[in-house]
């Protein structure tokens, strides 16, 4: 699955702007579809001052986590505990969620006024080689799916930069989703949440008023349950059909729909990322989000 480079957009906007509305409905399209929208620079301003800042950060400094998070709607730091630092960290973290944010309604204007912006991050460790939890490992290919925040078959865009000065951030890519379900989905238990999701439905209509009861999905459920069955998973996980090797140089920029797209971090050190959620109604294809395939898959509604 090679990368799409961009050419014609950079901090500016788009080259030519007469075209600039059918050229984000195609880059749309091309992120729907399974693409990796690639950019050689960030498309956004990202100072050069704050990259090396966030590079010079070491572990042994401060109580430096696996991942610095930002939750902009809350303006809320996590993942770094060091006083001395922690004010600038904050402030670099906040200009950058709000860049990536501009960038996004602009370049994909479709979505403009209509995402939600979720949580950005700094990942500060080397991702070959880590000690991890089977369901946490990044080098194992997963589609992603938030136990936290049901997106209820909201997509999941991502824009990631590799901020390494000298290194690629390396990934592995797997087949689209239409393919992956088709190939996987039975297998994985897609019929017993499809079910499920009618009993939900009769639950909701005779307890809702009475009971909390939990805002995800029957497409939530299956998601994560499908994040973790693929890392389980040894035969698909070693398999080589349909995967591809992926390096992304210093400095480039990409963005990928990671529910859709099966991807592993096999290598690599210091990125920042942003989040966005899509709603459905706001896609240009939404007959090949993940959610109508599910549907399609099982007969069933999923999204309630």
């Amino acid at each position: 699955m090679p990368w799409i480079q961009i050419n014609d957009y950079g901090t500016g906007g788009w080259a030519d702007a007469g075209n600039a509305r059918a050229r984000a409905q195609q880059c749309c399209a091309e992120l729907e579809d399974g693409h990796i929208l690639f950019f050689p620079a960030p498309p956004f301003e990202l100072p050069p001052d704050d990259v090396q800042f966030l590079v010079s950060l070491k572990p042994a400094d401060s109580r430096l986590h696996k991942n610095v998070s930002y939750r902009p709607q809350e303006d809320l730091l996590r993942g770094f505990d060091d006083g001395g630092h922690e004010h600038r960290v904050h402030g670099v973290m906040r200009r950058y969620a709000a860049e990536v944010a501009r960038f996004v309604s602009r370049f994909l204007e479709p979505y403009a006024g209509r995402f939600q912006t979720d949580y950005a991050s700094f990942r500060p460790l080397e991702e070959e080689g880590r000690d991890l939890p089977l369901h946490k490992r990044n080098d194992l290919l997963h589609v992603d799916a938030f136990p936290s925040r049901p997106t209820h078959g909201g997509r999941i865009l991502r824009v990631f930069t590799n901020v390494n000065p000298s290194n690629d951030r390396v990934w592995m890519v797997g087949e689209r989703f239409p393919q992956l379900a088709e190939r996987f989905a039975e297998a994985a238990g897609l019929r017993k949440f499809a079910q499920a999701s009618r009993a939900l439905r009769g639950l909701k209509r005779g307890l809702g008023a009475f009971l909390p009861i939990p805002d995800r999905a029957p497409y939530d459920s299956f998601m994560l349950h499908f994040h973790d069955w693929l890392k389980e998973n040894v035969a698909f996980q070693t398999t080589l059909e349909g995967k591809e090797q992926i390096a992304f140089p210093p400095m480039s920029t990409w963005l990928v729909l990671t529910d859709g797209v099966p991807h592993a971090a096999l290598s690599g050190q210091f990125a920042m990322e942003q989040t966005f959620i899509i709603p459905v109604e706001a896609l240009v294809a939404p007959e090949v989000a993940p959610i109508r395939i599910l549907e399609k898959l099982s007969g069933c509604a999923m999204s309630s």
